[in-house]
C-alpha cells in the first residue's frame, strides 16, 4: 500500500482548536460497515445506540506537561567570556524538549526543537535552572536521551511546575492553564501519556450514567501514548513503516472482564485507537486472549490486519497519512473511511483531538 493511498483534503478551519464548552455537545458519525453506510449523530446518543451487554474499554492513560521550553547551555558555555557575546548567546539558544518515554526517574527519551544544533554532553536547562537535563545521545529526526535533574524537589515536581500541556502541532496556539483539565479524559488516572486518548473526550458523568442504565459494561485498562503519536510515516511504502513501543498494562480484574465478554458473545467496544492497539497487542500475544500484565505494545495496524479482540470502535477524526487513519481504514475498510471523512468535510464536522467522533459498528 502506498501512504498516498491515505490523504485527504481539509479545509484548516476545521482543525478544532479549542473544546466544546460541554464536552459531550460533540457531533457523532454513526459508521455501520455491514450497511456499508453513515449517519450524522449525537454524541449523547450513544447510549442509545449502543447494546445491552456490550463492554467499552476506556484507556485510563493520564497525560503530564511533558513540553519543556528552555535554554541551551552548550558544553564550554561556562568558560566562554564576556568578549564572546556572539558565541555565548548562541550556546544559550531557546530550546524545546519534548519529554515522550521514561526509562527511570532520571532518564527520559525525548524530542528537541531545533533539533540539529542539540550536541552530546550539552545541558539545556529550565525555568531559573530549577531542571536540567544533559545530552546523553542522539538519535534521528530530534530524538535524544537525557538525564534530568532537579534542584530542588523532585524531578516529577519539577516537570509539574514548568511543564507545558503538549498539545498536538495542528493546533496552532500556545497551550492555556485549561487545558490542563481539558486536554485529558475525566477518567485519567494513571501518569504517564505525552498525548490525550482523545475519543475520550467527549464523556462525562451522566453519559456514564446512561450507559450503567441501558445495561452497557466498562472496564479500563492503560496504555501510555509516546513517540509514535508524533512520528510521521517516512516512508512511500505503507508496510515499511515501524511502529515506537508504547508501554501498555493490564489488570485481572480488566482482562476476566474481556475474556467473558468475548465466550459469550458480547461486543467489545474500543473507546480510541489506543485501546484498540493494547488490545490487539495483547491478543496477538496470547492466542487470541487477553493476559494481566504489563508490556510494551508496537503494533501497527493498517488495512489487512485481522481484529480478534475490538468489534467496535469510538474514535475521533484523523490526520491524513497517518497510522491512526490507517487503524481506522482497517477497521472500516480504506474505500467507506475516505468517504465518511470527505462527508464530514461537506457537513463540517469539528476534526482531531478536540473535535467530533465517530463510531464504528
Amino acid at each position: 500500500m502506498l501512504l498516498s493511498d491515505f490523504d485527504y483534503s481539509l479545509p484548516p478551519e476545521f482543525i478544532a482548536s479549542r473544546p466544546l464548552v460541554e464536552r459531550d455537545a460533540s457531533r457523532m458519525m454513526l459508521v455501520d460497515r455491514g450497511a456499508q453506510r453513515f449517519e450524522d449523530r449525537e454524541f449523547l446518543e450513544l447510549p442509545q445506540i449502543l447494546r445491552a451487554g456490550d463492554l467499552l474499554v476506556f484507556n485510563n492513560t493520564k497525560v503530564f506537561p511533558a513540553r519543556l521550553l528552555g535554554r541551551r547551555r552548550g558544553k564550554n558555555a561556562q568558560q566562554i567570556g564576556k568578549h564572546n557575546r556572539a558565541l555565548r548567546e548562541f550556546l544559550t539558544a531557546e530550546v524545546e524538549l519534548m519529554l515522550t518515554r521514561q526509562e527511570s526517574e532520571e532518564v527520559w527519551q525525548g524530542l528537541v526543537h531545533p533539533g540539529r544544533k542539540v550536541r552530546l554532553g550539552e545541558t539545556l536547562v529550565f525555568g531559573e535552572g530549577e531542571l536540567e537535563a544533559e545530552v546523553l545521545s542522539r538519535g534521528e529526526y530530534g530524538a535524544r536521551r537525557v538525564r534530568l535533574s532537579a534542584r530542588k524537589g523532585s524531578i516529577d515536581d519539577a516537570i509539574e511546575r514548568l511543564g507545558h500541556v503538549p498539545l498536538p502541532p495542528y493546533i496552532h496556539r500556545p497551550d492555556e492553564p485549561e487545558d490542563r483539565e481539558t486536554y485529558q479524559t475525566v477518567y485519567a488516572k494513571v501518569r504517564g501519556a505525552v498525548a490525550a486518548p482523545t475519543a475520550g473526550f467527549h464523556f462525562t458523568g451522566r453519559v456514564f450514567e446512561a450507559l450503567r442504565a441501558r445495561g452497557v459494561e466498562t472496564c479500563e485498562i492503560t496504555l501510555h501514548v509516546g513517540l509514535g503519536t508524533f512520528q510521521p510515516v517516512r516512508s512511500e511504502r505503507v508496510e515499511k513503516h515501524v511502529m515506537e513501543p508504547e508501554r501498555f498494562e493490564i489488570s485481572s480484574a480488566a482482562a476476566n472482564a474481556i475474556n467473558r465478554a468475548l465466550d459469550e458473545g458480547r461486543r467489545v467496544v474500543a473507546m480510541g485507537t489506543t485501546s484498540v492497539r493494547a488490545l490487539e497487542y495483547s491478543a496477538s500475544e496470547s492466542a487470541g486472549r487477553i493476559a494481566p500484565g504489563r508490556g510494551e505494545a508496537n503494533l501497527f495496524i493498517y488495512p489487512g490486519f485481522k481484529f480478534q479482540v475490538a468489534g467496535a470502535l469510538l474514535t475521533n477524526f484523523h490526520l491524513p497519512r497517518s497510522t491512526l487513519l490507517m487503524l481506522v481504514c482497517a477497521v472500516t475498510g480504506r474505500e467507506l473511511t475516505l468517504r465518511a471523512y470527505r462527508h464530514a468535510v461537506d457537513e463540517r464536522y469539528r476534526f482531531y483531538s478536540y473535535g467530533d467522533c465517530m463510531l464504528i459498528v
